[in-house]
């Protein structure tokens, strides 16, 4: 007889982004650090970033010599082109091509000779910096703020219950299949294990803890004490009393994209902001209503919805459309972390660009295998408007375009001339047309996932959190695509990504996490099969196990893993540690991490045999380090300038020393003998060439200098709120 089993959360693959993590606390990564070089030391403060396309970051910062030589230090500021590589909450700055200097406290005669030794040293340098810091030097950078064209915002079906209530999603008209050995039939289209007696038709649904029966797929479902034995025998034993029938949750069965808004009684309304808005406490969903107009908002997978009232019509509003009153929301309340999803706090501001730093990895050639199973024959469906066509009988991403083979597996990039292989790691892709795919292909995704460059044992690869279908959409992060993608049904059934039916939600601390409206013990994310299930059912990639998935099989049952209910979206920082600290995993382990680094694909059980030793790849590159006596306070403007940050007031550094800075608008003669050099060129391919910027030998000239208090300003907060989010990860 079949058995039913816990998920492990090894078989999480779809959906990393969807689970909320506890904090860990990690070590910290402090600056200046320190270059030693023939001359002496070169000591490089925190860099500001000015861009980050693919994995190469340029910006600048502001350095010191220790010539040993000469007793003065020698302060300048130079810009970079670099790669970055990222592990966990950790981005690791190499291959530094310095592209631009400035020497306040120089001699035309020194000149040349310092740029050479930042030159030599740095290029075999490589620096550490958190993600937290990296993101938040980010923020002060010019950012491309463009919101993704063609993702759709459509309201799904909203429902309404005022009682703990549970949607049971199918996706799409209910599928049956046998199993094996036994009177009974299973849905497959459900995160839930639906049976059916084959000969009477009696459904049985059950959560391992609550047993529902029904006459028809879609309901009603009511509790049953008396579920068939050999049935019951399938589930595990649970270690936790049998629960009272009377606390069951109700089940809502639906096969259209559905959100469900559950009230644990009638919606109580709490007053905030002194009035100017109301929200429901009893209820896992973002439901607020703005008293000077009365309309009601909902949020549901990042976005906002409102109505007057609960039949709707609900339209979408633009989170940089939010009356003025959301952006007003303190922190500290209980709905505290819906701010993330207001455009324009700096919740939603970090959120966005926290999505910019991609997850990378160097995968190893003879390590990295793929094989595609297909149902048949492979089958390709074109994609309008491009030359890509994609394989629907598989549970593989296949792209064929100009009768070549490229597939995607964890983040990582194969290509093969035949469909079914042989498959090796791709060392370049046809971007291009790659890039043209749509939102409304459920291969979208793909288009997040990058080579940047490769050796003869190794190829650098990476994503951006588009891959794991989380989106920055006018100022805030959005879950899903909005579009719905039908699943394929052949002998196998292979599930498509959902936008809608999992109660998704974000919160600023942990990121996305997954929900079903209310759990009460119920059940977290799925219940499935995991043996006599026939040649019918292919577990798939998606929705990490939602729709029974897993990495392989068997198919499984998740029973607590992902944080479903317990408010995590919506509540504050406290709260929501509270919740989590109190979230016991599958095997009675908490899951930890942090929302920038520990989703890493690259980084799985499964995944991480293929992936090369980072210090052996990087071997080349010498390790800076941080000097504890020095004090990250010094930065250099846009123009150039060096700046000490002292008890909140700025001096410049000007012939040798520290003067008080000037006032916004003046200018400073700083008699610099700026070095004109070619500012890093546009990349007509970022993600995978870098600029070859080099030094423009020519005479040195000096000029009058803008003293940007402005941009320094700005700088200084950004390093602050770096190191305080880095604080507030328990370093």
């Amino acid at each position: 007889m079949p058995a039913l089993i816990s998920i492990n959360a090894k078989a999480v693959l779809w959906f990393p982004l969807l689970f909320v993590l506890s904090i860990l606390p990690a070590k910290a990564i402090e600056w200046p650090q320190d270059v030693t070089a023939e001359e002496g030391t070169i000591v490089v403060y925190q860099p500001q970033p000015e861009s980050l396309k693919g994995n190469i970051l340029q910006g600048r910062a502001a350095m010191s010599l220790e010539l040993i030589d000469r007793d003065e230090l020698i302060f300048g500021a130079f810009w970079f082109s670099a790669r970055i590589d990222t592990s966990n909450d950790v981005a690791t700055v190499r291959n530094v091509e310095v592209t631009k200097v400035r020497w306040p406290d120089s001699q035309p005669s020194d000149e040349q000779r310092f740029t050479e030794v930042v030159e030599k040293e740095l290029e075999n340098s490589q620096f550490e910096i958190s993600m937290e810091r990296l993101s938040a030097s980010l923020a002060n950078a010019e950012q491309e703020k463009q919101s993704l064209k063609e993702l759709k915002s459509d309201a799904p079906d909203i429902l309404f219950r005022q009682q703990l209530a549970v949607l049971l999603s199918f996706d799409g008209s209910p599928q049956f299949r046998d199993i094996e050995n036994s009177p009974f039939e299973r849905a497959l289209n459900t995160p839930f294990a639906v049976a059916r007696n084959k000969n009477s038709q009696k459904l049985y649904l059950s959560s391992g803890t609550y047993w529902y029966t029904a006459d028809k797929p879609l309901g009603p479902w009511q509790v049953t004490e008396y579920p068939p034995q050999d049935l019951v025998k399938m589930l595990p034993e649970q270690s936790n009393s049998p629960a009272s029938s009377a606390d069951a949750p109700a089940i809502i069965a639906v096969d259209q994209p559905t959100e469900l808004v559950s009230t644990d009684g009638r919606p109580q309304w709490q007053s905030l902001i002194e009035g100017k808005l109301l929200y429901v406490s009893n209820t896992e969903t973002a439901w607020i209503r703005e008293t000077s107009s009365g309309d009601m908002y909902l949020l549901l997978s990042g976005r906002w919805f409102k109505s007057k009232k609960e039949a709707g019509p609900w339209s979408f509003v633009r989170p940089d459309k939010l009356p003025a009153s959301f952006s007003e929301i303190p922190p500290e309340s209980d709905i505290g972390g819906l701010r993330v999803s207001v455009a324009g706090t700096t919740e939603a501001d970090q959120a966005v660009l926290d999505a910019q730093i991609p997850q990378t990895a160097a995968i190893k050639r003879d390590s990295a295998k793929l094989s595609v199973e297909y149902d048949g024959e492979p089958k390709f469906n074109a994609i309008p408007g491009t030359k890509v066509a994609y394989a629907v009988n598989t549970n593989t991403q296949v792209l064929k375009i100009n009768n070549q083979y490229y597939a995607v597996d964890n983040g990582v990039w194969f290509s093969a001339s035949n469909a079914k292989g042989p498959w090796q790691v791709a060392d370049n892709i046809p971007n291009d047309e790659i890039a043209k795919i749509p939102p409304s292909s459920p291969v979208y995704n793909t288009t997040y996932v990058e080579i940047y460059d490769s050796t003869p044992e190794v190829v650098y690869v990476g994503y951006t959190p588009g891959y794991m279908w989380s989106y920055p959409y006018y100022g805030v992060p959005v879950y899903g695509t909005g579009w719905y993608y039908p699943p394929y049904w052949g002998r196998y059934y292979y599930p498509r990504p959902p936008t809608w039916g999992l109660h998704v939600g974000y919160n600023p601390w942990t990121g996305w996490n997954v929900g079903v409206s209310w759990s009460n013990g119920f059940f977290s994310a799925g219940i499935g099969w995991s043996a006599g299930w026939g040649n019918h059912y292919y577990p798939g990639r998606c929705c990490g196990g939602y729709y029974g998935g897993g990495y392989r099989r068997p198919v499984v049952i998740n029973t607590g893993d992902v944080n479903i209910g317990n408010s995590v979206s919506i509540g504050n920082r406290t709260n929501i540690s509270n919740k989590l600290a109190k979230n016991t995993g599958i095997s009675g382990n908490k899951r930890t991490g942090n929302r920038v680094g520990k989703n890493n694909l690259y980084n799985r059980p499964e995944t991480r045999n293929r992936n090369a030793d980072p210090a052996k790849v990087n071997n080349k590159f010498k390790p800076a380090n941080h000097n504890k006596a020095r004090t990250n306070n010094v930065f250099a403007d846009k123009n150039g300038n060096v700046a000490r940050d002292l008890d909140g007031k700025w001096q410049s550094r000007d012939k040798g020393s520290w003067t008080p800075a000037p006032e916004t608008r003046q200018k400073i003669e700083t008699g610099i003998n700026n070095r004109e050099i070619s500012q890093p060129k546009s990349l007509s391919n970022p993600l995978v060439t870098r600029p070859n910027n080099q030094i423009n030998r020519s005479n040195n000239i000096n000029r009058q200098h803008n003293f940007d208090r402005e941009g320094l300003n700005r700088a200084r907060n950004a390093r602050q709120h770096g190191a305080m989010r880095e604080g507030r990860r328990g370093r």
